[in-house]
């Protein structure tokens, strides 16, 4: 079978943990197109993997449509959704797969491949519930999935059951945990500390955009039940949330820790930031679909304590690889953190086998591999929707 001409479709130009994957997942399909919603460094990040990369034309863009929103609020860019669509259609009929890589692409990749009769791959990286996305949008989804998605990839059983639980069809459900490469780290966290100018002494890390579901506002309230611990807080506002950054800085200064905390925005080198830190925390306070934090600092060897909520105990094997804590839980979390920064042996031990797991169960080439069988399946002509 010669190799399917495939579409994969982002509706932002931004890079988080969704567009990660799929930088990851295209290695092998260089040659192929990608087709993004707006301009971003995601654009130059796909080329440089060797993929055609075009950008909508009809500058709308669709930052203002929250997870959340409702239908009032979509009204007023129909237009500028319609006229994506009809670009869709266009590249669609051009490719023998079109892969959506989020749920604002999937919506609109789904029309496009409903009308260009495309099969269409929707790699859901979300957990598809009321905490995350509002009634209207659930019923949207799962119906244009039903209908127009001949596979459905999820990377947690949390998040597949979540689809399933709203209505979606099981045997379309795939699930494929995110795969990561990341190099070891040799140097040593002292010598990484001095070169980025980090503080001494004891040191934890947060690593994820600034959102309030992500929960860094509990990781300040935690630090301020606790002294001599420094935080770095690494992420950005990417998604219209520069609101709740305003809110976390201010929460610095009233909680008088201005002199513990550092806000160091987006980084690209966030494994050896993760190397440097004397602990990773992960605080989300609704169900992650995955976490990719999670295992990036699994594989850069350092303690990890996250809520325990969605894939997070699959991840950490229910607390054998890392510290679990009840979501939202400020006391809670500040006392996993002085006990994780106590480096007992079976903290140590915990720290080992959390590597070996991350290596056994995570690996990119798993990931790639199956993923490309499932767009090579979805080429096939009884495929298409």
């Amino acid at each position: 079978m010669p190799t399917p001409r495939v579409l994969f479709v982002c509706h932002t130009g931004s890079i988080s943990g969704a567009e990660l994957v799929l930088l990851d997942l295209v290695v092998p399909w260089a040659g192929q197109s990608a087709f993004l919603f707006e301009q971003g460094p995601l654009r130059q990040a796909l080329a440089d993997r060797g993929l055609n990369v075009s950008v909508s034309h009809s500058a709308q863009s669709f930052s203002g449509v929250r997870r959340d929103s409702s239908l009032l609020k979509v009204i007023p860019i129909v237009s500028g959704m319609v006229a994506v669509i009809r670009e869709l259609i266009g590249a669609a009929r051009r490719h023998d797969v079109v892969y959506a890589n989020s749920q604002k692409a999937f919506v609109l990749s789904a029309v496009a491949a409903w009308l260009s009769r495309r099969p269409l791959i929707w790699h859901l990286h979300d957990i598809i519930s009321p905490a995350h996305f509002g009634a209207a949008q659930r019923r949207i989804q799962v119906f244009l999935a039903n209908r127009c998605a001949v596979r459905v990839i999820v990377p947690s059983r949390v998040a597949a059951d979540a689809f399933i639980a709203e209505g979606g069809r099981r045997n379309l459900v795939t699930v494929v945990p995110n795969g990561l490469d990341i190099a070891p780290e040799t140097a040593a966290p002292a010598e990484i500390r001095r070169e980025l100018d980090l503080p001494a002494g004891p040191l934890i890390g947060v690593f994820s955009r600034l959102a309030e579901w992500k929960g860094q506002h509990v990781v300040l309230q935690a630090l301020s039940k606790i002294s001599d611990v420094h935080c770095i807080i690494a992420g950005s506002a990417l998604f219209g949330e520069e609101a709740y950054e305003e809110r976390l800085r201010a929460m610095v200064r009233d909680l008088d820790i201005v002199n513990r905390v550092q806000f160091l925005g987006q980084r690209s080198d966030v494994p050896r930031l993760m190397r440097a830190m004397d602990a990773v925390v992960h605080p989300s306070i609704d169900p992650e679909p995955f976490g990719r934090t999670l295992v990036e600092a699994m594989l850069a060897d350092v303690p990890v304590i996250a809520s325990d909520a969605g894939a997070a105990s699959d991840i950490l094997e229910d607390g054998k690889a890392g510290t679990l804590v009840r979501p939202g839980d400020a006391d809670g979390l500040a006392a996993a953190i002085t006990q994780v920064l106590d480096r007992t042996p079976a903290i140590a031990e915990q720290v080992r086998y959390a590597e070996t797991r991350a290596r056994s169960h995570y690996g990119v080439t798993q990931m790639i591999d199956v993923i490309s069988a499932l767009i090579r399946g979805a080429a096939a002509p009884k495929a298409a929707c």
